[in-house]
C-alpha cells in the first residue's frame, strides 16, 4: 500500500527535524509521498527536494498557509503548487512580517501577565529567522516550567480570549485560496476538528470553503479523533471534496503521532493526489 503524509513540518518553520532530517525520519517509517507543510514558507522545499534524490520518499510542495475566517483563525494545507510563482512567494512575505507583529504583542501581553523576557526566550527555539510562531512561546513557557507540557500553554496563555492571546492579522481565507490557486495549487482544510466551531457555524465554514472552490479537507490529522475524522468523511461526501490526510507531525516527542500513521481514505472518497 502507498503510504502518504501530507502535513508535516520542518526548522523551516516550528518543526524541530531540519527537512532533510524529515525526509530521511519518512523514509524510515515507509512514508512513499510525503508533503513538507511550514508555516507561511517555502525555505525547508529544496532541502527537501535534494535529500529525497536516491529515497524512496517523493516529495510534494506543500505550505500550510494562516488565513482569516469570521474573524477565526483558519489553516489551509497547500499542495502540488509551483513553489516559484512570485504571488504565493510575496503573499508568504506578508504573512511573515504580520507574525512578527504579532509576536512581538504576545511578547507584550505576556510581560503583563508576570513572564517577563519572553519574546527573546521564544527566539531562543526559532530556527528560521524569518518566522517566529505561538509554538516557539510555548515551547519557552515550558523551559521556564510555566506549564508542563506545550498544549498547557496554549489553553492557559496562548489560545483565544487568554493572557497573551493576540488577535491574528492573517489574510482572508477567500485571498489564500486564490493564491494558491494562481500558483497551479490545490486547496486542502487543514484538521477542521481543531478549531471549535459548533456543528452551524461547521456548515457556514464549509459552505464558504465549497463556494471559493476549495478542493479537499483532511480527513485525518493527529488533532482529529476517530469519530471526528467519521464527521469529516462525512462532509467530503455531502460537499464533493477530495479527502486529504497528515500526521503534522512537528516533533519526535511532541508530536502525537508519526509520519505516516495514518489510515487509508475511507472507501468512496476521491484522495487529494488523485489530481
Amino acid at each position: 500500500m502507498t503510504v502518504y503524509d501530507l502535513h508535516c513540518h520542518s526548522t523551516a518553520s516550528d518543526g524541530t527535524l531540519a527537512p532533510s532530517a524529515l525526509v530521511a525520519r519518512a523514509a524510515q517509517r515507509g512514508v512513499d509521498f510525503l508533503a513538507l507543510t511550514d508555516h507561511d514558507d517555502l525555505s525547508g522545499l529544496p532541502e527537501a527536494h535534494h535529500a529525497s534524490i536516491g529515497s524512496p520518499v517523493q516529495i510534494i510542495n506543500g505550505v500550510e498557509l494562516s488565513t482569516l475566517w469570521e474573524r477565526r483563525t483558519v489553516h489551509v494545507v497547500g499542495l502540488f503548487f509551483d513553489a516559484e510563482s512570485l504571488a504565493l512567494k510575496e503573499a508568504l512575505t506578508l504573512v511573515r512580517a504580520a507574525r512578527q507583529q504579532r509576536a512581538e504583542a504576545i511578547g507584550q501581553a505576556l510581560a503583563r501577565a508576570g513572564i517577563g523576557g519572553a519574546l527573546e526566550g521564544a527566539r531562543r527555539f526559532v530556527t528560521n529567522e524569518a518566522l517566529i510562531s505561538r509554538s516557539h512561546f510555548a515551547r519557552f513557557l515550558v523551559e521556564q516550567g510555566v506549564v508542563s507540557e506545550k498544549q498547557q500553554a496554549f489553553t492557559r496563555y496562548l489560545g483565544a480570549g487568554k493572557p497573551a492571546h493576540a488577535p491574528p492579522p492573517w489574510p482572508a481565507l477567500a485571498e489564500s485560496i486564490a493564491v494558491l490557486h494562481a500558483a497551479g495549487g490545490v486547496a486542502v482544510l487543514a484538521h477542521p476538528g481543531r478549531y471549535p466551531l459548533t456543528d452551524t457555524a461547521m456548515r457556514r465554514l464549509l459552505d464558504e470553503f465549497r463556494d471559493l472552490a476549495g478542493d479537499a479537507i483532511e480527513i485525518f490529522s493527529s488533532s482529529h479523533t476517530p469519530q471526528q475524522s467519521e464527521r469529516f468523511a462525512e462532509y467530503a461526501r455531502f460537499y464533493g471534496f477530495k479527502a486529504s490526510l497528515g500526521s503534522d507531525f512537528h516533533d519526535p516527542e511532541e508530536s502525537h503521532i508519526d509520519l505516516g500513521a495514518l489510515p487509508p481514505i475511507p472507501v468512496g472518497l476521491v484522495p487529494v493526489w488523485s489530481r
